[in-house]
């Protein structure tokens, strides 16, 4: 069984099922360890997995499920043997990416902020139009006066609370990602200002969630056609930690049905005393990891970047003092300033539906044509992998 080290975890198991065994593989876990799971086949919006022993996300081919000691050691024994039970890991406690903010060197933000400017999106004819776009985070704003005019497909992940966002980090990571570029007061904020936004909510009101919640969310999203899905959340390792095989096959899986899992690097590091590892799950090969950097294009002194063979950063975004919409008016109307990676990943997935409209890529293809764009900043790649995210 593969174990988080450094992380917490919640006390339940993610199981992963070869691709094309799903149906074989809820056959085996009942047979070797009595677990019952439901799958979202049957019940595509479920959020309970306390209905039976487990969930099944049919898409992915993952369940995740409440075991005994005893029955985990059941299921770790036959994924080592060569049925459909693949892998066997503990379920990690994840949160929303996201520190204190700081005041921007002095830039022209009078018509669209300096993370706009700094991604060549104000520059861009490609809007994101007929692109979807999902952002798994805190939920949606849905009353913000910015998105009268959108549709905003929702759904909440978390059990007992609807996807209205009463923490504030989901709405900012719409708008870096999806808001208008002509907005009821301030500066345009959004890089894909006409995509069709998918807004699910898999972290609580207080900016925590589960595993599970995330790989319900990015079903739901592959479900929708998204072609992007922004992850502005995770949970911090310890050099040299293992990554996800859970993750990293869900994320192959999303590849091939032409969904781009893109993810916050993490904010672990204190630079320049020390620089923390890529985070999970960003430090799966086939997420795609983003860091941040400042309006100076240095890299923010919290970005954790790439420690060892396992994990590292793909491409860096604007994530110091980054405007954008949120939930409540805290005296500058609903917009806030914040920095973290969690603000860089939207600019780079918004950046990616520019560019999933532009040449209709997708999968693979828009992974190569997102990195392939970086613009060189002197910088180790270690810090900003490929550079700073272009729009095309």
């Amino acid at each position: 069984m593969s174990q988080p080290t450094g992380t917490e975890t919640t006390g339940r198991y993610l199981v992963l099922l070869e691709d094309r065994s799903v149906a074989a593989g809820a056959v085996e876990m009942n047979r070797v360890a009595g677990i019952s799971a439901a799958s979202t086949a049957d019940h595509p919006t479920a959020a309970d997995l306390a209905a039976a022993d487990g969930m099944i996300f049919q898409d992915l081919g993952v369940a995740v499920v409440d075991a005994t000691p005893e029955q985990v050691a059941r299921l770790s024994r036959a994924a080592e043997s060569s049925g459909p039970i693949s892998v066997v890991e503990a379920e990690r406690v994840v949160q929303a990416y996201t520190t204190t903010g700081e005041p921007a060197a002095a830039v022209d933000e009078g018509v669209f902020t300096w993370g706009l400017q700094a991604v060549g999106a104000n520059l861009c004819a490609a809007t994101g139009r007929g692109v979807r776009l999902a952002v798994l985070d805190t939920g949606f704003t849905t009353a913000h006066a910015d998105y009268a005019s959108r549709t905003v497909v929702t759904q909440s992940f978390i059990k007992g609370e609807t996807v209205d966002d009463a923490h504030g980090h989901g709405t900012h990571c719409v708008g870096s990602a999806a808001g208008p570029r002509k907005p009821a007061a301030g500066p345009g904020y959004g890089v894909a200002h006409e995509v069709e936004i998918y807004a699910g909510k898999v972290l609580s009101n207080a900016g925590f969630g589960s595993d599970s919640g995330i790989l319900a969310g990015i079903e739901w999203a592959i479900s929708n056609g998204c072609a992007v899905i922004s992850m502005s959340l995770g949970a911090a390792v310890r050099p040299g930690t293992p990554y996800s095989q859970v993750f990293e096959q869900a994320a192959t899986r999303a590849l091939a049905r032409g969904a781009l899992i893109i993810a916050a690097a993490g904010n672990e590091s204190r630079r320049p005393g020390s620089v923390n590892p890529v985070g999970h799950p960003a430090n799966c090969p086939s997420i795609l990891s983003v860091g941040a950097v400042d309006v100076d294009r240095a890299i923010a002194p919290f970005s954790c970047g790439t420690v060892d063979t396992i994990g590292q950063v793909d491409l860096v975004g604007p994530g110091v003092d980054v405007y954008s919409s949120w939930n409540k008016d805290d005296g500058a109307g609903m917009y806030k300033r914040i920095q973290g990676t969690s603000m860089a990943t939207p600019h780079v997935a918004g950046v990616a539906a520019l560019i999933a409209e532009r040449y209709g890529a997708r999968g693979w293809e828009l992974w190569a044509r997102l990195v392939q764009s970086g613009r060189r900043l002197g910088l180790p790649s270690t810090d900003v992998g490929g550079g700073l995210v272009q729009a095309p």
